[in-house]
């Protein structure tokens, strides 16, 4: 089996694989409690010598009952993001369970019976204790064991883990970040904080005050972080090129030009002149230089943003002599 494999479909799956070791769940962010339950997955698929099945649900639930998303906690990744992190931890098949009005009916047992059992035919279930799923979120931990004895699977709970005292979890990891604590957001997630996309063209309005900046649409209504930040950039071009670019980061929703702007991420890339666009872009945030704030003339932004670039100067002036070579984050 070869690990990293996103599924498009279920459609024949038993007859392909077998069966599975699954896990069902948001795996929002990918932290390390999340890849605790990929090495789960791992070690009990090698027992029962099938492949190991990460089941992503998309929408996150939430999103799909709310009236505006952006009322919903923010997203640590989006559904691509997770796929790829996931492949990366080396589970063996990734699957986007769509969260629709179909699943939403679907009752608890008919849940196990037609997707675990049927189509699955899982060998065992890796699932929280707190998993609640079926029509009206009816079907929990208890009727997952009970039915797992009738249809011959088993169900493990998962291993949480800890940092220091508090368990890591993607709720835990959005309040750090609205903090701009990044050594602790680096240490829950075993990576540090990054946002990614493609730099697309804006309205120029950066280059018009004097400072350029790449822009990335995000495509989510709703962002963990707002403010400006000093950043690291890690920037690839369509001939694959590869640089990385010290910058200041602003990120939210520009109160100052936009009245319902969408969220943005805009990046102004310290002692850097090339044209970018169309590269692909991954900014990681390392330290906070102010929150988001709304302006009352171009001229005060304009006065603002030149404060900001040289205090991000300033903060990355004072890193060791490593993190002055490859800075990340807060971290040291």
């Amino acid at each position: 089996m070869t690990s990293g494999k996103q599924l498009k479909t279920l459609d024949g799956f038993r007859e392909t694989y077998g069966g599975c070791v699954a896990s069902i769940g948001k795996f929002d962010g990918v932290h390390r409690g999340h890849l605790q339950i990929v090495r789960q997955l791992k070690a009990h698929a090698q027992q029962y010598n099938v492949p190991s099945l990460v089941i992503v649900i998309e929408p996150h639930p939430e999103e799909f009952f709310a009236e505006d998303v952006r009322d919903c906690p923010p997203r640590l990744s989006e559904a691509a993001e997770k796929v790829d992190l996931l492949k990366n931890a080396g589970a063996d098949l990734i699957y986007l369970l769509r969260f629709d009005e179909a699943l939403c009916q679907l009752s608890p047992e008919a849940y196990v019976t037609e997707i675990l059992a049927e189509t699955l035919n899982v060998q065992c279930l890796i699932i929280g204790n707190d998993f609640r799923f079926g029509h009206q979120r009816r079907g929990d931990y208890a009727l997952l064991q009970v039915m797992g004895e009738q249809h011959g699977f088993s169900v493990v709970e998962t291993e949480s883990v800890q940092l220091g005292e508090q368990r890591i979890s993607s709720t835990f990891i959005r309040e750090c970040l609205a903090k701009a604590d990044f050594r602790t957001v680096e240490a829950a997630l075993g990576r540090a904080y990054s946002i990614g996309g493609r730099v697309m063209k804006g309205r120029q309005l950066g280059r018009q005050l004097g400072f350029p900046t790449a822009n990335l649409a995000l495509n989510r209504p709703n962002i963990p972080l707002h403010g400006v930040y000093a950043c690291c950039c890690e920037i690839r071009t369509a001939t694959g090129q590869e640089q990385s670019v010290r910058g200041v980061a602003n990120i939210g929703y520009r109160p100052t030009v936009e009245k319902q702007g969408e969220a943005m991420l805009e990046v102004h890339l310290l002692d850097f002149e090339q044209d970018i666009y169309d590269a692909d872009m991954t900014v990681t945030f390392c330290h906070l230089v102010r929150p988001e704030q709304k302006f009352d003339s171009l001229e005060q932004l304009q006065a603002q943003i030149a404060r900001d670039i040289e205090a991000a100067k300033a903060w990355f002036a004072t890193q060791s002599a490593d993190a002055d070579s490859e800075p990340t984050s807060d971290v040291k």
